[in-house]
């Protein structure tokens, strides 16, 4: 009886399909306990088969011990997984797919550094699909978890070459600030393969809130020369707009002097590390939760459905659970949320870890999420074909560009510091 045959008659009994390990890691004896089955259902295959891998990945782990320390290796390794003829939960998955996560323990140690559990993680990313944000600005998919604490990105494979190489200076910069920073919390990086085309993903956590509505955001770079919202960004619901548009309509960021400080002090010293990389290009995200508006919403009945259509747990209705701390874990912001009901323009510190209260006497009562996006973009990558013209013409060793990682990051700098009213 071949063994695709014997899990084809075994039929549901079995939760894990036919794993062939590659040969790179080593392969324990394992002794698998019947769980209760998982059924990893979106509506695209490439989203079932990351829930998929995701899941196994974190149980594959649960299995490994906690590394004393990170080796030079670890920042390379990779695991990776193919499966073929794919039985069980067919209608789902499937047949042939594969799965690869990019330097297991180094995300691991890194989400445990933001104060993620490895259990709520996967919990956040597997119970119900993740949705698609609204905005994703026509490169890739951007989805956002069920319980929209963490974001997927989809990335190039050059943006794969450029993370592995600023891993080992970003983890080492997240150990020496403690975790706390305003660039992106980075959780998870991987890739999935369906029908011969690969989808590399990224999982960072939501700068957003996941239970307070932002009404309005801004992209601030520090420059004004064409940074404006065009027409088409203006009609959308939640436009993004610019360093323009944060001059011209008179906008200011209300925080008190001491969280000011804090702001400055954490973006300081993120850029500072962005300019050691040759960093540029990235920019401030800034949304702004407007609670009078938010408590008008809710009294006109407006309030914005945060959960999609009932159905959560892979179609099965989620029934809250009353306050226990039981074993099962909630994701990342459940626990807080059946334990500790938060009122209007409350957070969690723990959980939504890139806001900020405006500052008691502010013109507006308004929740501030801040926090630096598009870290990737290398000086010398994006520069690279430009310099290469340029050398031809005058020689190498000419450095001729309009603005270093250094200036750009003085302007910028300069811009943040004077959003704060």
């Amino acid at each position: 009886m071949s063994a695709s045959f014997a899990m084809a008659s075994i039929g549901n009994a079995v939760s894990s399909p036919m794993v062939i390990l590659a040969p790179k890691t080593k392969t324990k004896k394992k002794h698998f306990v019947q769980q209760k089955v998982k059924v990893f259902r979106a509506s695209d295959p490439v989203l079932s088969v990351f829930m998929w891998g995701v899941n196994h990945s974190i149980n594959d782990l649960n299995q490994v011990p906690v590394p004393v320390m990170l080796l030079p290796d670890d920042f390379k390794a990779n695991t990776k997984i193919k499966v073929n003829n794919h039985f069980f939960n067919k209608e789902n998955l499937p047949g042939h797919f594969k799965f690869k996560e990019y330097c297991p323990q180094v995300f691991r140690n890194l989400r445990e550094r933001f104060g993620i559990e490895d259990l709520d993680y996967q919990v956040s990313l597997t119970r119900s699909p993740p949705v698609r944000g609204g905005d994703a600005q026509g490169e890739g998919i951007l989805l956002t978890s069920y319980d929209r604490t963490l974001v997927i990105k989809q990335i190039s494979s050059e943006d794969v070459a450029d993370m592995h190489g600023i891993l080992s200076e970003y983890h080492q910069h997240i150990v020496k600030c403690h975790g706390s920073t305003l660039l992106p919390q980075f959780l998870g990086m991987y890739r999935v393969g369906v029908e011969n085309e690969e989808t590399y993903l990224i999982v960072m956590r939501n700068m957003f809130s996941h239970r307070l509505v932002v009404h309005r955001k801004y992209d601030l770079k520090g420059s004004l020369v064409s940074r404006e919202a065009s027409d088409k960004e203006r009609v959308k619901e939640l436009p993004t707009y610019k360093d323009m548009d944060f001059r011209n309509n008179m906008q200011k960021v209300y925080v008190n002097e001491e969280q000011k400080e804090k702001v400055m002090e954490k973006l300081n010293r993120d850029v500072e590390f962005l300019v050691k990389l040759k960093i540029m290009d990235y920019s401030l995200l800034l949304g702004i939760h407007d609670l009078g508006r938010a408590e008008r919403e809710e009294e006109e009945g407006e309030e914005p459905s945060i959960e999609e259509d009932g159905e959560t747990e892979n179609g099965l209705m989620q029934v809250p659970n009353a306050c226990s701390y039981s074993t099962s874990p909630e994701g990342i912001a459940g626990y807080m949320a059946s334990c500790k009901p938060l009122g209007p323009g409350e957070f969690d510190p723990y959980v939504d870890v890139y806001a900020i209260r405006s500052a008691p006497g502010a013109p507006q009562k308004e929740v501030y999420f801040m926090g630096l996006i598009d870290v990737l973009t290398q000086y010398d990558t994006k520069k690279k074909a430009a310099h290469a013209a340029k050398t031809v013409k005058h020689g190498a060793g000419a450095e001729i560009s309009t603005v270093h990682p250094e200036q750009y990051a003085k302007r910028f700098r300069d811009f943040i510091a004077n959003i704060f009213a």
